[in-house]
């Protein structure tokens, strides 16, 4: 499954663009808007009170169980690191660029979207701010910056191998920015008083970078001939009965025959060929909800490589999507038994490298947490977490 070129057009002749005057999603199919605030979203379906599963928390299962349950059940914080909030920014900026109409959409108003959407994010988490306090992290070598991330998830023996979560799903970080400055040197918004000259410079890099990963975008797509049906928005159904599998859509294009095409945006390097598989797990799993809630299997799932300028494009099958949906259930199944057992054991692989719980993982000598009692259990997480995590991961 060759990536696609990013000199071929991205947009089949038989499967054309939605027009903007015509109808985007019919009326009797919703798709759960993400505005929503998080205790009507969190039971995007009513009365279900059983197991649910994310991408997000899939493939944390998956790369080590032990990380999905300090980031699932213990819920520790975590400090996201600059290309994971570089991802948050590039998909924000892409959000915003598509409320502009069609042709504003140009590289150079993107690109004045930058600062000003990162200004919007350092206020909606001043965690953000501190980045640019503390020396550069390691994310330059990160498993995705050298694509090896994906080599690092294995299937484990309750699931289909060849169904197995793309690691960058849990740690998929995009290559740290290009230095050089952006602007004068002044105050930049997210920076802590007072501010030492490097650590301006730093922040300055990392919009450069944010911009370098926007001229990528519009190397592989022309914003001004899309109309999405859909942006950031939820999605979910109940497969087996009892299983509640959600996810937020970066972008779902919706063509005037019905056709659907899936996009999401990855700030990390393109994976190798070996590996595009795994890569496209978070996308068939929007493809299994679509299928399911609205009757038609997407036509296209589509990555997008800002970083390398690529296009990776699937077309699932519903075959496929069954066997997909049997994973999952398997998969919810395992996590379910380590709950009972309160047995959630390390899997150490090349990712341990950048995972935030060293110092509680027995594999580096670190004093496993106590399982959490019911009274001590935080609040279980909501789609607004999963959209979190989902930007958290480039």
């Amino acid at each position: 499954m060759p990536l696609v070129s990013a000199d071929l057009p991205l947009v089949s002749a038989d499967l054309p663009l939605v027009s903007a005057d015509l109808p985007l999603v019919s009326a009797d199919l919703p798709l759960v808007s993400a505005d929503l605030p998080p205790e009507s979203a969190g039971s995007p379906l009513p009365g279900v009170a059983g197991p649910s599963l994310s991408p997000s928390r899939a493939a944390d299962f998956k790369t080590c169980p032990l990380l999905f349950r300090y980031r699932t059940i213990d819920r520790l914080p975590e400090q996201p690191s600059r290309d994971q909030a570089r991802g948050t920014l590039i998909h924000a900026v892409l959000e915003r660029l598509f409320d502009l109409p069609a042709a504003d959409r140009t590289p150079t108003a993107a690109a004045a979207l930058v600062e000003p959407e990162w200004h919007r994010l350092v206020e909606r988490e001043p965690a953000m701010s501190a980045l640019f306090a503390t020396p550069p992290a390691r994310d330059a070598a990160s498993p995705a910056a050298t694509g090896d991330a994906a080599t690092a998830v294995d299937a484990g023996a309750a699931v289909d191998a060849g169904a197995a979560a793309d690691a960058g799903a849990a740690a998929d970080a995009g290559a740290a920015a290009d230095g050089g400055a952006a602007g004068d040197s002044g105050l930049l918004p997210g920076m802590p008083e007072p501010v030492a000259e490097d650590e301006v410079a730093q922040l300055e890099a990392f919009l450069a970078g944010a911009g370098q990963l926007l001229d990528g975008y519009f190397a592989v797509e022309d914003p001004q001939r899309l109309e999405p049906a859909e942006r950031e928005s939820l999605i979910s159904t109940l497969i087996n009965d009892d299983l509640l599998i959600r996810g937020y859509i970066d972008r779902l294009d919706v063509s005037p025959a019905g056709d659907l095409r899936v996009v999401d945006y990855k700030t990390g390097g393109a994976p190798r060929e070996a590996f595009e598989g795994r890569a496209l797990f978070q996308l068939k799993f929007y493809a299994l909800v679509l299928w399911r809630t609205r009757g038609v299997v997407p036509r296209v799932l589509r990555l997008l490589y800002l970083k390398d300028a690529e296009v990776l494009d699937f077309s699932p099958d519903p075959d496929e999507l069954e066997r997909f949906e049997r994973t999952l259930v398997a998969l919810s199944q395992a996590i379910e038994r380590a709950k009972q057992d309160k047995d959630f054991r390390p899997k150490p692989s090349r990712l341990c490298g950048w995972c935030n719980h060293k110092a509680h993982c027995p594999e580096f000598g670190g004093t496993l947490l106590p399982y959490p009692t019911p009274t001590t259990i935080p609040a279980q997480p909501t789609p607004a977490d999963d959209i979190t995590a989902a930007h958290n991961e480039p």
